[in-house]
């Protein structure tokens, strides 16, 4: 087998279009979220209302990742890849003349389908493509694509909403998406390992093994409520922060999010604690932080509430950096549907939880979102203690 190996101009060529992959896709995919008050006011919606626009696409994304990782079998991962960044791309383009917010959430829907591409074949194509001595690097690399991508996204969106206006914003990026997708299809080297196809009956076989056991399924619905707790959280801090005593532009909302930068610190340092000390102490660790950098932004200090929403991004890295590890422990068979079952989650997490926090900001306002995102990171409590008192069940 010809592996794609470190120190060559193939691989160079690989990890960098990997990146690239991951940047387009989280960037379109959370362009939204600082311009959520924006909508609100301009499509006279509610915040819950409002918020479905981040929350149609990663619910859409959950379900399409399933398919597109079946298409890749029929078409090759490059072509499932390549057009599906150049499809999101065109989207971003389009949705910013979007008439009405009907028209704009049903782009938003079309994105979550179309950007499915990228997270359910990357670690799969850099897995089977690259020698195993160069897999860890490239899968960091595309890992700070998806996180800086998001970052970036979200701060461009700010500064040009205000300079100009959020469908400006949101062409800017479309056009620099479809600049990374040429790069992407000309660069990413076709897949040359010859991968067996599974049959409909094989993944039927994947699923219905996980779903048994019950111990990795605590740890697939940890991915729920960490992501739920996280988007909820983002979501609705750009209403807090843009109203008075606040009233913060939309350039300062989107500069907030480069406390991402926390989070891969986080993921780093959890992720390597937790080899020392285990999985479900460090976890506990990270949960508790999380909850503590929620708590924090309780505070009616601005730098306070920065200070904790950078502690809580920490958190929530480390806790979605443990959980991701160990369910590839957990799995001893079909490890590609364990994690597919535990993104799928991931993101409904961010969808459905997403939005319900819309209504708790409503009614409740600030407290409440708090509240809401410390139940569910309580939740968490009893399933960690599950996955760690209870052994997996044999997979044959």
């Amino acid at each position: 087998m010809t592996y794609i190996e470190k120190g060559s101009i193939t691989y160079l060529k690989a990890s960098i279009s990997l990146f690239f992959g991951g940047f387009v896709t989280f960037a379109v995919l959370y362009t939204p979220q600082p311009l959520l008050p924006i909508f609100a006011k301009q499509f006279h919606v509610s915040a819950a209302a409002a918020s479905l626009t981040v929350s149609a696409s990663t619910g859409a994304l959950a379900v399409a990742m399933l398919a597109a990782a079946n298409l890749s079998d029929r078409i090759g991962k490059k072509r499932v890849m390549a057009a599906s960044m150049w499809l999101t791309s065109l989207l971003a383009i389009a949705m910013a003349f979007s008439p009405d917010f009907p028209t704009l959430l049903a782009a938003r829907t079309l994105v979550g389908i179309t950007a499915a591409g990228i997270p359910s074949l990357a670690m799969a194509y850099v897995a089977e493509e690259f020698h195993p001595a160069s897999i860890g690097k490239a899968m960091g690399l595309y890992i700070s694509g998806t996180s800086i991508g998001g970052m970036a996204g979200r701060i461009l969106t700010g500064v040009l909403t205000d300079l100009f206006s959020w469908r400006s914003a949101l062409i800017t990026i479309g056009f620099l998406s479809l600049a990374l997708s040429l790069a992407f299809t000309v660069f990413l080297p076709a897949p040359r390992q010859a991968v067996r196809r599974r049959n409909r009956e094989t993944l039927r076989q994947a699923y219905a093994v996980h779903l048994r056991n019950k111990p990795l399924m605590a740890l697939v619905v940890l991915g729920f409520l960490f992501m739920g707790g996280f988007v909820t959280l983002y979501n609705y801090i750009g209403f807090l922060l843009s109203e008075p005593p606040y009233s913060f532009r939309q350039s300062v909302l989107g500069f907030l999010f480069i406390v991402y930068i926390f989070g891969g610190i986080g993921s780093v340092y959890m992720g390597r604690r937790a080899d020392l000390r285990g999985h479900a102490c460090t976890l506990r660790l990270s949960v508790a932080l999380t909850a503590l950098g929620a708590l924090a932004t309780l505070a009616p200090s601005v730098l306070v509430k920065i200070a904790g929403l950078a502690l809580f991004t920490f958190g929530f890295f480390g806790c979605h950096s443990i959980a991701s590890a160990w369910i590839g422990e957990q799995a001893h068979v079909y490890k590609a549907q364990a994690s597919s079952l535990y993104l799928l989650f991931y993101y409904l997490g961010s969808s459905l939880a997403g939005t319900a926090g819309g209504y708790v900001w409503t009614h409740f306002h600030w407290s409440g979102v708090i509240a809401f995102v410390i139940t569910l990171l309580a939740l968490s409590g009893p399933l960690i203690f599950y996955a760690e008192k209870r052994r997996p069940s044999p997979s044959r």
